[in-house]
């Protein structure tokens, strides 16, 4: 078999890509453990500033392998709910990174394949890429947090009609509803999300923690909560080596230097 993870390095930039391109990169509990490996060992590495998933072949992600999935009906209850939850704690993963995770989507990211597009920070798409929350194609329904993360971008009505029809949605229809933050013509994708990746891989670690938190949390806070939450994290980060160094820099009319140099690329 097929490493299912490709490895690289672009500066400070890892670059996770799905590697199963015989099956559109369909997901398989394989690449579940390698990205979430992936993702906590950027977590600790203080070189890497950005992280992009990606997917080989011209596609994102198929969602589920549907020949793996039909003989999971063979099996007792708990035993299908653990192998779900290697993709619950792959978005989990996703969710939890320090680190700012972009998508970069070609082709198809459908299933739990758009789950996994939707869980990442940021989304850039090709113009004619395909989103769909296919499930209910074949008798399925959606997991993934695939109705938590659409959830705030479109009303109720919306939603239900996403997943009760299964409908294809374009690259740039997803960009009108707010999903997608940049389009790239077809084929780069993986430009544009290195470009974006490689502007926010500069900025402060530990501060660009707290604004991931920050946001993923805003959509369920109450104002209260979020003031609260916004405060302690203000309060903390004004004694902070990176508060400091941006301060003085704007002073001193310089660029910031938040970051060591990153080693050397690394390719696997």
């Amino acid at each position: 078999m097929n490493n299912p993870l490709l490895i690289r390095r672009e500066a400070e930039v890892l670059i996770l890509s799905n590697n199963n391109v015989a099956a559109r990169n369909a997901l398989s509990p394989e690449f579940y453990a390698a990205v979430t490996t992936a993702l906590v060992q950027a977590a600790e590495d203080s070189s890497i500033g950005a992280i992009i998933l990606t997917g080989e072949g011209g596609h994102f992600c198929a969602g589920g392998d549907l020949r793996q999935l039909a003989k999971r009906r063979e099996l007792p209850v708990q035993e299908r709910r653990e192998k779900l939850e290697g993709l619950h704690h792959l978005i989990r993963a996703v969710r939890d990174c320090p680190k700012p995770v972009i998508a970069a989507v070609e082709g198809a990211a459908a299933g739990a394949g758009l789950s996994l597009a939707l869980a990442c920070d940021m989304l850039v798409a090709a113009k004619n890429s395909v989103f769909s929350v296919a499930y209910v194609k074949v008798g399925l329904t959606p997991d993934g947090g695939a109705t938590a993360f659409l959830s705030e971008f479109v009303s109720r009505q919306v939603l239900t009609e996403l997943c009760l029809t299964g409908e294809r949605i374009s690259g740039e229809r997803m960009a009108q509803l707010g999903v997608v933050n940049r389009l790239a013509e077809p084929g780069q994708a993986i430009v544009h999300a290195l470009a974006l990746a490689q502007q926010v891989a500069q900025g402060p670690e530990l501060a660009m923690s707290r604004i991931k938190h920050l946001c993923r949390e805003a959509p369920r806070n109450t104002l209260e909560q979020q003031l609260e939450l916004e405060a302690q994290y203000m309060v903390q980060s004004q004694e902070s080596a990176e508060s400091r160094e941006g301060i003085a820099a704007f002073l001193e009319k310089r660029s910031p230097q938040f970051r060591q140099p990153a080693s050397v690329p690394l390719t696997e």
